[in-house]
């Protein structure tokens, strides 16, 4: 009796099932593989972002502690950092004092664009309304412009908006004010010469630089505050320490104007630096 061959055409079947199944396993393991690799690069990507960021804050920090009252120093070290980390071509740093904006720093500006805020380095608020500083003295929150070409006061061809296009090539634009307890004191301004979106984490590390400006403006404050206080109490007892050895003069020497003269003529010249 002949033995009946297993397989055939329901084997042929099973193995391409089984074959299938293979490729399907094999592919599903490269996805999973890729898809690993890419949260690992994008995890990498994000830790490396935001070390450099820390950094960059510790640097500024670092700059106010080391440097009080040098607050020329501080708006340099956060417009090097806002710029490098963003990837933005130039940047500046504003002071406001209530009705104008005046250029306190600037880092890598065009040439024309430069020279056009060293022959007038105060905006008023008032002689340019719609322009993106003057914006925050009505409401005092970021301004993100994609393209300042599409911007009205371009399209309407506003002289100092259309030089900051076509003379500095200014394209995307941020601007993030400088507040202290709600009250607009200056803003960081950053600028890139293509159309190109700053991410949310950039914009919040210039907010973040724009809070230590503060910082460093109010320590200033209070530094030149503290040494006014300690000049005023030091002429107060020299004025003193002087009236003191004058009238000792008089007591010790009573009848005697001439050394009497010579000591009020002594202190009045030291005291005045006379």
């Amino acid at each position: 009796m002949k033995r009946r061959k297993t397989g055939g055409k329901t084997g042929k079947i099973q193995r391409r099932k089984t074959l299938r199944s293979r490729n399907t396993l094999k592919a599903e393991r490269g996805s999973a593989a890729t898809a690993q690799e890419t949260s690992v690069a994008r995890f990498r990507h994000e830790r490396d972002e935001a070390l450099e960021q820390l950094a960059a804050t510790s640097e500024v920090l670092q700059v106010i502690s080391s440097s009080p009252g040098e607050l020329e120093l501080v708006f340099n070290a956060i417009l090097e950092n806002v710029t490098r980390i963003c990837g933005a071509k130039f940047a500046n740093l504003f002071l406001y004092d209530g009705n104008a904006f005046r250029i306190a720093a600037q880092l890598n500006p065009p040439a024309a664009y430069a020279e056009r805020w060293r022959k007038q380095p105060v905006l008023r608020v008032d002689d340019n309304p719609r322009n993106p500083l003057a914006r925050l003295t009505v409401t005092p929150e970021i301004i993100h412009i994609t393209d300042l070409m599409a911007e009205p006061s371009y399209v309407e061809r506003d002289p100092r908006f259309v030089a900051l296009v076509e003379a500095a090539g200014a394209r995307t634009h941020l601007n993030v004010p400088m507040l202290k307890d709600g009250k607009l004191v200056g803003s960081i301004s950053v600028f890139r010469q293509e159309v190109q979106p700053f991410t949310a984490r950039q914009i919040e590390l210039v907010n973040n630089f724009a809070k230590q400006a503060v910082i460093a403006i109010e320590d200033t404050r209070l530094l030149k505050e503290l040494r006014q206080r300690t000049d005023d109490l030091t002429e107060s007892l020299e004025q003193q320490t002087a009236t003191s050895e004058v009238l000792k003069v008089i007591s010790s020497s009573p009848g005697e104007l001439e050394p009497v003269f010579e000591a009020m003529l002594a202190n009045a010249t030291r005291i005045c630096a006379a």
